[in-house]
């Protein structure tokens, strides 16, 4: 009997510690295609959500609780054909932090360019060297992303290998008739995104991430002065960066999900700190300024 328990244990610990990477919420929405058998819609939701959560990406071990929690929403907009789709796919990527309750939201892109291709009791079958099906290059291309990102967040440059990945996905669907991997089609797409992350003319964005993440935010439970401290020092990338080009899809896509979590952090902050993020954040995302005003307003310490 102790041998059974004991073999179990060991079972069960062995499939715990080589767990897959992601887990990854999956909603697919069709409410706006009329008439349509509504079990397709739930069966492909299904078949993503496995195919997102059960495929291993990495070489790494990673426990259930290592998990990379992400979040994946899928709208569907038109029918094209009986199997064929359009509409738009929202990525979301939370990252835990350090000695705290909080999650920090590192990535919230909505990319406009969805088109697939889905039948369903079809396996979703994704080929690393073809672009066959745009809808598992889609989808691995977000999971490459997703890691890059949080693995940025923890090492410098920690991503490289995933977004890598992600850019070989872009480069084998250049010939692909669907849109969001070529360069003349946006400014703000699959392509420019693993571009502005991986071109050497704008890493300090990546200084950013691992400066704003590790340094910052996962140090301000214990030393919460030195932790603001670090991320307003790590604006100072972001506005490295502006400067050199300030339409950047990377520095949309950074404010899109950090323009409030700015507002709460600097919020606490002393007179001469704030003054001196307001005073970048003026610069580099005009557009959230009515957010910001917060902190300005805000009595700080």
């Amino acid at each position: 009997m102790k041998k059974t328990i004991l073999l179990l244990f060991v079972l069960f610990s062995s499939i715990a510690l080589y767990a897959q990477e992601l887990r990854c919420n999956v909603t697919v929405s069709a409410q706006r295609i009329q008439g349509a058998n509504r079990q397709l819609f739930r069966t492909m939701q299904s078949d993503i959500y496995e195919f997102m959560n059960n495929r291993k990406w990495t070489e790494h071990a990673f426990t259930y609780d290592e998990k990379i929690r992400c979040n994946i929403l899928i709208r569907l907009d038109e029918q094209i054909s009986a199997d064929e789709f359009k509409g738009s796919i929202q990525v979301q990527l939370t990252r835990p932090v350090f000695n705290s309750s909080y999650e920090t939201t590192v990535l919230n892109i909505k990319d406009n360019d969805f088109r697939c291709t889905y039948q369903e009791f079809q396996p979703l079958e994704f080929n690393e060297t073809s672009n066959r099906d745009n809808l598992t290059n889609i989808l691995a291309f977000y999971a490459y992303v997703i890691l890059g990102f949080d693995y940025d967040t923890f090492s410098p440059e920690g991503g490289t290998p995933y977004f890598e990945k992600a850019q070989a996905i872009v480069n084998n669907s250049q010939n692909a008739r669907e849109q969001g991997w070529k360069a003349f089609e946006s400014e703000r797409n699959r392509y420019w995104l693993i571009e502005n992350v991986l071109n050497k003319s704008y890493s300090a964005f990546r200084s950013c991430m691992y400066t704003y993440h590790r340094q910052g935010l996962d140090i301000m439970a214990e030393k919460p002065e030195e932790g603001r401290a670090n991320i307003a020092e790590s604006l100072r990338d972001i506005q490295t960066v502006f400067r050199r080009r300030p339409s950047l899809y990377i520095l949309q896509m950074f404010f899109d999900a950090k323009a409030d979590e700015l507002v709460n952090v600097f919020s606490k902050s002393f007179p001469d700190e704030r003054n001196r993020v307001m005073a970048i954040l003026e610069e580099v995302d005009p557009s959230n300024g009515s957010k910001y005003e917060k902190i300005a307003e805000s009595e700080g310490f």
